[in-house]
C-alpha cells in the first residue's frame, strides 16, 4: 500500500520524518509532497532518503523548458492522486485546512487533495488562539463533513511560548488514525508475534538436499498482516526468494534444527506464535560429507527432526500458539487430532491436494478450527487468509482475559 505524506510549514514539520518511519515499519510506502513554507523547517532530501520516494515541492516541478517534462510535471497529482490509498498531512496548518474546506487548488498538496477519492487524515498543529478561532473551527467542520479524518491536536506548551491546544498529536496517534483509513485496525498493538515460514532444507551431501514445495509467501503474508495491525513481528524464515516485510526483525534459517534453536531462543520474548513454516520431518541420518557419485541403487536412511510446535507448546507459559497442517486426506480430522496431540490455542489447515491453492500459490482456502468455534475461510488470497487467522487471535487473547492492548 502507497499514502502521500504531505507535509505544511510548521515548527512540527521535523516529526514527519518519525512519521514516515512508522509507517514504514507497517509495511506502507510512503511519498512526501511539502509545501513551500515546508520546506523552510526541513528539507526535501531528508524525506527523500527516508522515504526512498520522490518529494514532491512544486506544483511544476521541472524548469528545463523540455515542453514534455513540463506536462508530465503538470499532470503528476493526479498520477499520485490515483495510486495512494490515502493522504495525510502531518502537520497541517490553519492555511492549509482553509484551502481544503474552500477548494483552493494553488499548490501541489491543494490540487492533491481535490484530486484524490482516497482517504483523507489531517493532523492539524498551529497556535492556541488559531486553533481556537471560528475560522480554522468552522473550516474543520467543513472537512469532517466531507469524511476527512481529524487527528485532534494535543494540549501543552506551544512552540510560541503559550500554552493550549495546537500541538501536533503523538505519531503513533497519527500512524493509528492512517492504519484505521487503510482499514487496518491496531488490534495487535503491543503484542509480539513470532511467525515461522517457508520450509527447511536437510542436507543429503555437499550438493543435494530434502526440501518441500513451500514458498512462504502465508507466513509472509501473516507477519505483514501483523506488522500493519501494530504488533512487533519476529520472522524466522527457511529459504525463500520474498522480500521481508516491513520492520519485521528476520532470522534465515536453513534446516529443521536451525529453526528450532530460533524459535526457542525467540519464545520468551513473544505473546502469540504462529508457526507457518513446513518444516521437515525427517532428516538424513548421516549426510555424506562429499558428493554421492551416480551408481545403481542406493538406500538413503531418514530420522526424525525435532517436533518445534510440539516444544513450543509444552514450552509456552501465556502466549497463544497456532499451528498450520498441510493435509492431502481426512483434513479436519487430522487437524483436531495435531490440534490436541499438540496443546495447541488453534490450528489453520488446509488441503494441499487442491490445484490452485496452497504450494506455490498466491491463494488459498483454509479451515480455522479452535476449542470453541470452527471458521471457513473460502477460497481467496493469502493476504486476506492472514487477516483472518489474526481476527480469531485477537478473539483468542480476549478470551483467555489477556485482551490484546
Amino acid at each position: 500500500m502507497k499514502i502521500a505524506l504531505g507535509v505544511s510549514g510548521g515548527i512540527a514539520a521535523y516529526k514527519a520524518a518519525e512519521i514516515v518511519r512508522l509507517l514504514q515499519d507497517r509495511g506502507i510506502r510512503v511519498q512526501v509532497v511539502m509545501t513551500r513554507a515546508a520546506q523552510e523547517f526541513v528539507r526535501p532530501l531528508t524525506f527523500a532518503a527516508l522515504s526512498g520516494e520522490k518529494v514532491i515541492t512544486d506544483m511544476f516541478g521541472s524548469q528545463s523548458g523540455d515542453a514534455q517534462a513540463n506536462v508530465e510535471s503538470a499532470i503528476e497529482h493526479i498520477a499520485i492522486a490515483q495510486a495512494i490509498d490515502a493522504l495525510l498531512v502531518a502537520p497541517a496548518t490553519a492555511d492549509v485546512l482553509a484551502r481544503f474546506a474552500q477548494g483552493i487548488a494553488n499548490d501541489f498538496l491543494s490540487t492533491l487533495y481535490l484530486a484524490t477519492t482516497a482517504p483523507v487524515v489531517v493532523a492539524p498543529a498551529m497556535n492556541v488562539n488559531m486553533w481556537n478561532h471560528t475560522a480554522t473551527q468552522a473550516n474543520l467542520e467543513i472537512l469532517r463533513k466531507r469524511g476527512v479524518r481529524i487527528v485532534e491536536p494535543g494540549q501543552g506548551y506551544l512552540a510560541c511560548g503559550m500554552t493550549g491546544a495546537g500541538r501536533l498529536a503523538e505519531n503513533e496517534t497519527i500512524v493509528a488514525a492512517v492504519m484505521e483509513a487503510l482499514g487496518a485496525s491496531q488490534d495487535l498493538a503491543g503484542e509480539t508475534v513470532l511467525v515461522t515460514a517457508g520450509p527447511t532444507r536437510e542436507k543429503i551431501d555437499p550438493v543435494r538436499y530434502l526440501t518441500n514445495r513451500s514458498s512462504g509467501r502465508m507466513g509472509y503474508a501473516i507477519a505483514e498482516a501483523a506488522l500493519r495491525r501494530g504488533a512487533r513481528v519476529l520472522l524466522v524464515s527457511g529459504p525463500t526468494a520474498i522480500a521481508v516485510p516491513g520492520a519485521a526483525e528476520l532470522t534465515r534459517v536453513e534446516t529443521s534444527e536451525e529453526m528450532r534453536t530460533a524459535v526457542l531462543k525467540l519464545l520468551p520474548e513473544s505473546t502469540v506464535v504462529i508457526k507457518t513454516a513446513a518444516v521437515a520431518d525427517f532428516r538424513p541420518k548421516a549426510a555424506a560429507g562429499q558428493k554421492i557419485k551416480r551408481k545403481g541403487e542406493m538406500t538413503l536412511e531418514l530420522e526424525p527432526t525435532a517436533d518445534i510446535l510440539g516444544e513450543v507448546a509444552r514450552r509456552k507459559t501465556s502466549q497463544v500458539v497456532v499451528g498450520f497442517a498441510a493435509e492431502t486426506e481426512n483434513v479436519l480430522e487430522n487437524a483436531r487430532k495435531k490440534l490436541a496431540s499438540k496443546s495447541l490455542d488453534a490450528i489453520v489447515v488446509n488441503d494441499v491436494s487442491r490445484e490452485g491453492i496452497g504450494f506455490d500459490s498466491d491463494r488459498n482456502a483454509v479451515t480455522i478450527i479452535s476449542h470453541s468455534e470452527v471458521v471457513e475461510v473460502p477460497e481467496t488470497s493469502k493476504w486476506e487468509v492472514a487477516h483472518r487467522v489474526l481476527d480469531q487471535v485477537v478473539k483468542l487473547r480476549k478470551h483467555r482475559g489477556t485482551a490484546v492492548r
